[in-house]
């Protein structure tokens, strides 16, 4: 196990989201993290003396306590959302308010799961909210992990949360193209998604954007440490 930082007080929104519930599960196996603080709108059926659920008004957020590093893995999906702006006040302004609320909490390092794609000024209206957050994040940490998965794998049921047929049609498709697929756009399990940002973002210098086969990379060597 890499020499992280002992003791590590976190903070997690997007607990109950894919990337999200791996992210808790290897801060909850990370032995240098002291405090778990996460942010959410409804309980978690579990339980562990570090782990501290805050149930919050993405709105309004309390004062939260001292911590030293925040993971940002809130999204949705527009279909869920509802509309553009409901997407956008998820996927763009809860994410930048707890991060602010981080920072003022005295967190210096961040990680965040964006997309493949993401950018400020793309045409794609997905792609565009996800870059305007990586945009706004960057003057706020010394410190930046920002995550580009591809399609990402994982059992969404497990989660209740409802199927995305995109996803479902695509992703016998991608496996079997990922030999043949650019780097940055083979699809990617979400638990190596969460492995890759909870064991970079502790030791990250400056802004650090990790494509989907550097996920999937640094998640298989996590694994087997």
């Amino acid at each position: 196990m890499p020499d992280y930082p002992h003791p590590r007080r976190v903070l997690l929104a997007g607990a109950t989201g894919l990337v999200g519930g791996h992210i808790l599960q290897a801060l909850l196996a990370d032995q240098a993290v002291s405090d778990i603080h996460v942010l959410t709108r409804r309980d978690l059926a579990r339980s562990d003396p570090r782990l501290h659920v805050h149930i919050v008004d993405f709105t309004a957020l309390p004062s939260l306590p001292n911590v030293d590093e925040v993971y940002l893995a809130l999204g949705t999906t527009i279909r869920v959302a509802g509309s553009r702006q409901a997407f956008r006040a998820v996927d763009l302004e809860a994410n930048l308010a707890v991060a602010r609320a981080a920072v003022a909490a005295g967190a210096t390092r961040a990680g965040v799961v964006s997309a493949v794609g993401a950018d400020a000024q793309s045409s794609v209206f997905y792609n565009r909210v996800k870059g305007e957050l990586e945009d706004a994040l960057k003057p706020l940490f010394p410190a930046l992990v920002v995550a580009h998965p591809s399609l990402l794998l994982g059992d969404r049921g497990r989660l209740r949360q409802p199927v995305r047929w995109g996803e479902r049609i695509a992703a016998p498709l991608a496996r079997l193209l990922s030999p043949f697929l650019p780097g940055r756009y083979v699809p990617v399990q979400a638990s190596a998604v969460a492995l890759a940002l909870v064991r970079t973002v502790p030791v990250a210098q400056g802004i650090r954007v990790l494509a989907s086969d550097e996920l999937a990379g640094i998640g298989l060597q996590a694994r087997k440490t």
